[in-house]
């Protein structure tokens, strides 16, 4: 039996037992390989596992053989992030990209002994970002997935990186959230997440019943789960206390019906924090333009920062790398974000980012109808150069005496061609 003096890497969360690497069971449960639907008939499928345990008798893995502490668990990513490349749309279920998670990350500044939880962790990388931002080892990670073999993703994930004590639960976070603590939804200083999009059939008709009260803001549309997963991260960050950024679809800041009576019971408990526009063709699964939500239970009455009552907006939709199939998010562009986002919640004398960043009061949102869509407040209008009508009919001349000379030529050439026939 293991000993029960050993806690999890942080001084908020000790559980009765020493806590355990993830089981074989649970990592792997979704491996056969006698699969003829995965690997072939006996005669390919023999040949490919042979060929991978030939391949890996080569390595030797054990940590001191290991150049870097880390290089397994960031292979481990990349193998994820090509994965997810090639899954197209698929990848949605299960990957955020690098720079995103990034962003994530330092918007919700974890600290040493936060609890950080993502509710659709997919596989985990996003939470092994925010941990990475924490800047030690002194964290709690958890997490729920509602795919079992994305879940197995998650675990190994953890497990690669040195994170024994993640807990990483395989279910429904909406209609059976896993992550409870003495009967109630458990709490955390960081929620963050990147929940499937305008998700249908979420659950709506159970809401009215749900025993932990989260819909008291109201239910969202049965076909559009995004407030439903946004309500739950809100929920389950600390009074207070707790962090939350998310990403998600633009809907999300101007839909009315039930989804505008949220959005403004939320602006209203002055829970929001930012919204920040990103550049479109980023995901793997769409190439719709999304957003990232913050909030900050700080902002609450008796909280830290509960005198600020602005929303900081940036619209950071034009600031990417352009590629053949996917934008690119550069370093450079996720500073930008970061740094101005920064410099307005710590400082008293941020100024206006002209066609970037710009502070707008409650008083301002309400007068319209709390409605979020970003070119309401960031003016990214581009005047049009005047025209030089002089300097435009100088270049129409010049291009008709120039199409003449060239008929002329071409009337010679045929000529030519003639007598020489």
């Amino acid at each position: 039996m293991p000993p029960t003096s050993v806690s999890w890497s942080t001084s908020r969360w000790r559980p009765s037992r020493a806590p355990t690497r993830p089981s074989s069971t649970a990592c792997f449960r979704n491996i056969d390989f006698n699969s003829p639907t995965k690997l072939g008939e006996t005669r390919d499928r023999n040949r490919r596992v042979k060929n991978l345990l030939q391949d890996f008798h080569k390595l030797d893995l054990r940590p001191g053989h290991v150049v870097e502490e880390e290089a397994i668990g960031e292979a481990y990513i990349y193998l994820i992030e090509r994965f997810a490349s090639d899954a197209g749309k698929k990848a949605g279920e299960f990957y955020t990209p690098l720079q995103v998670s990034r962003v994530l990350a330092k918007l919700v500044q974890p600290k040493p002994g936060d609890r950080i939880c993502d509710p659709a962790c997919g596989s985990g990388s996003l939470l092994i970002e925010t941990a990475e931002a924490v800047g030690s080892k002194d964290f709690a990670l958890f997490g729920q997935e509602v795919n079992g073999g994305t879940q197995a993703l998650a675990k190994l994930n953890m497990y690669l990186h040195d994170i024994d004590s993640a807990k990483i639960e395989w279910g429904d976070t909406l209609n059976n959230p896993l992550l409870i603590e003495n009967d109630h939804l458990m709490a955390f200083d960081v929620v963050v997440a990147n929940p499937p999009f305008s998700l249908d059939k979420w659950g709506a008709e159970n809401a009215a019943k749900d025993k932990f009260k989260r819909w008291t803001r109201g239910i969202p549309p049965k076909s559009t789960g995004d407030y439903a997963f946004i309500t739950h991260m809100v929920e389950t960050a600390k009074p207070k206390l707790g962090r939350v950024a998310v990403v998600v679809p633009h809907g999300v800041l101007f839909r009315g019906g039930a989804e505008g009576k949220i959005r403004e019971a939320l602006i209203r408990e002055n829970l929001l924090d930012a919204v920040i526009g990103m550049p479109s063709n980023l995901f793997q699964s769409t190439s719709i333009p999304v957003a990232i939500l913050v909030f900050d239970r700080r902002r609450e009455k008796g909280g830290a920062r509960a005198k600020c009552k602005d929303v900081l907006f940036i619209d950071a939709s034009r600031e990417f790398k352009q590629a053949k199939t996917q934008n690119i998010l550069e370093a450079a562009h996720t500073a930008k974000i970061i740094d101005t986002f920064s410099s307005w919640r710590d400082s008293k004398s941020w100024k206006e980012v002209q066609k970037y960043a710009r502070v707008v009061s409650f008083s301002e949102l309400e007068e319209n109808a709390f409605n979020l869509n970003i070119p309401r407040y960031v003016d990214t209008f581009e005047a049009e150069a005047e025209i030089d009508v002089k300097a435009v009919q100088a270049e129409i001349e010049q291009i008709e005496a120039e199409l003449i000379a060239v008929k002329k030529r071409m009337v010679g050439y045929l000529r030519e061609l003639g007598a020489d026939a």
